[in-house]
């Protein structure tokens, strides 16, 4: 009943946030990793992001918020997954996120969050062991 193939990861940067470098950069690591990975774009809604990872059949969303929505975006997508019964897909996520909202964020259901100086093999690591960890 395993999932067969490589991971698949939807990058977005939603709300009205219009810096996407380090998006693009985790983006590009993670396919150089070998996943396949959906970029969205700017500017997308909780609602888009959702609609996108669930066709796409996608493993986790990778969210990219330097706007200080992060407490309300993360929730709007964390509900979605629940109203769509996909809260399989794992939720992380990077940007200016204050330490003191990490913990709030992982309550709701935010897998991980990564601080600005995250390195991309990190974010890399992390993905390739809790997203569709491999049973011992």
């Amino acid at each position: 009943m395993g999932v067969t193939g490589p991971i698949r990861v939807v990058v977005a940067k939603p709300g009205l946030d219009g810096h996407d470098r380090g998006a693009k950069v985790i983006a590009r690591a993670l396919r150089d990793a070998g996943m396949e990975v959906i970029y969205t774009g700017l500017h997308q809604t909780p609602e888009q992001i959702v609609d996108t990872a669930i066709q796409e059949d996608a493993d986790a969303i990778g969210l990219s918020i330097l706007s200080g929505a992060h407490m309300t975006l993360f929730a709007k997508v964390l509900e979605l997954l629940r109203e769509h019964d996909a809260e399989d897909i794992k939720v992380f996520g990077g940007g200016i996120i204050p330490e003191a909202d990490i913990p709030p964020l992982k309550e709701q259901g935010v897998a991980e969050i990564f601080t600005p100086g995250a390195t991309t093999t990190a974010i890399v690591d992390w993905v390739r062991k809790n997203v569709r960890p491999v049973a011992a």
